[in-house]
C-alpha cells in the first residue's frame, strides 16, 4: 500500500533547513512551475502526483500517484558557483538515498543519479530568476516496471527488490534536503566548505574517468573524461589528446576507463 507523504513529520524535520514555507499538492502539472511562482525564498513544493513535470533539455517527467517524489526548492543565488548548484543538487540527493536506503547510486554529470543496472532513477532541473534558483528534483521511489515512463528508467524499489510501499518517502524528502540544505551553505560562505564540497561531488562522480560520448549543441563528442573544473564544467579529452571543458550536454557512458 502506497502511503501518502506524513506532513507534519517533514515539517518538523525541516524546521532548521533553508525551507521557510511547504506546499504540497495532491495533483499538480509541475512542482518547477508552482515554486517559480511563488515570491518565498526557501519555499518547498511537493506533489503527489506530477502530471507535467520538466527535464533537462525540454524533456517531460511523469509521475504515479504516491510511486516517486516530486519536489521544487525555491533558494536565493549564491554568490559564489552558481553552475554547481545542479552538480551537488545531484550528490545531495545520491547521499540521502544512501542514507535512507542503503543504496548507492552512481552520479552521472551534471545530477542524475543511475541505477547499477544502468536504469535512470532520478533527475533534477534548476531553473533561475532575477533574484532565486528554483530546484526540482523527481525521485524514482515506488514504481513497478510498467509504470515507469520510459524503459531506460528504474526505481529504488526495483533496484533494492523492496514491496510496494517498503521505501519511506517521507524520510527521502527530509534527508535530501537537510542533504542540500547544507551543500548550498557551502556555496553562500565559499572558502574551505566550498572545496570540500565540490570534491566530495567529484569523489561520486562516475563519469569521470569513464568514455563517454556527450551530445552537444554543435555535434557529438567522443572522449575520455578526464575532470570537473571550479565552474562545475565537465573536462574532456578527445581522441587526439586535446582538452575542452563542456558546460552543457546530454552524456552517455561508453565504458569505465578505470
Amino acid at each position: 500500500m502506497r502511503l501518502s507523504l506524513d506532513l507534519p513529520r517533514i515539517e518538523t524535520a525541516l524546521r532548521e533547513s533553508s525551507v521557510t514555507q511547504m506546499l504540497c499538492h495532491d495533483k499538480i502539472d509541475s512542482t518547477n512551475t508552482a515554486a517559480l511562482a511563488l515570491d518565498a525564498p526557501g519555499a518547498l513544493v511537493l506533489a503527489e502526483h506530477q502530471v507535467g513535470g520538466k527535464g533537462r533539455l525540454g524533456r517531460e517527467w511523469t509521475e504515479t500517484p504516491r510511486a516517486g517524489l516530486a519536489m521544487s526548492l525555491r533558494v536565493p543565488v549564491p554568490p559564489h558557483a552558481v553552475g554547481w548548484v545542479p552538480l551537488l543538487t545531484g550528490l545531495a540527493l545520491r547521499t540521502a538515498v544512501a542514507r535512507e536506503t542503503a543504496y548507492r547510486a552512481d552520479l552521472k554529470w551534471p545530477n542524475d543519479l543511475l541505477a547499477a543496472s544502468g536504469g535512470k532513477l532520478a533527475g533534477i532541473l534548476c531553473e533561475m530568476t532575477p533574484d532565486a534558483i528554483v530546484i526540482g528534483a523527481g525521485l524514482n521511489v515506488d514504481h513497478t516496471r510498467e509504470e515507469l515512463p520510459v524503459p531506460t528508467a528504474t526505481s529504488l524499489a526495483l533496484e533494492l527488490g523492496r514491496p510496494i510501499g517498503a521505501i519511506d518517502r517521507s524520510a527521502l524528502v527530509i534527508a535530501y534536503v537537510q542533504e542540500l540544505t547544507t551543500l548550498l551553505a557551502a556555496l553562500h560562505t565559499g572558502g574551505g566548505g566550498l572545496r570540500a564540497a565540490q570534491e566530495a561531488y567529484r569523489a561520486a562522480c562516475s563519469t569521470i574517468g569513464a568514455r563517454i560520448t556527450v551530445q552537444t549543441q554543435d555535434a557529438p563528442v567522443a572522449a575520455e573524461a578526464t575532470g570537473v573544473d571550479d565552474d562545475g564544467r565537465l573536462l574532456v579529452r578527445d581522441p587526439a589528446g586535446a582538452t575542452r571543458a563542456i558546460a552543457a550536454g546530454d552524456v552517455h557512458h561508453v565504458r569505465v576507463a578505470k
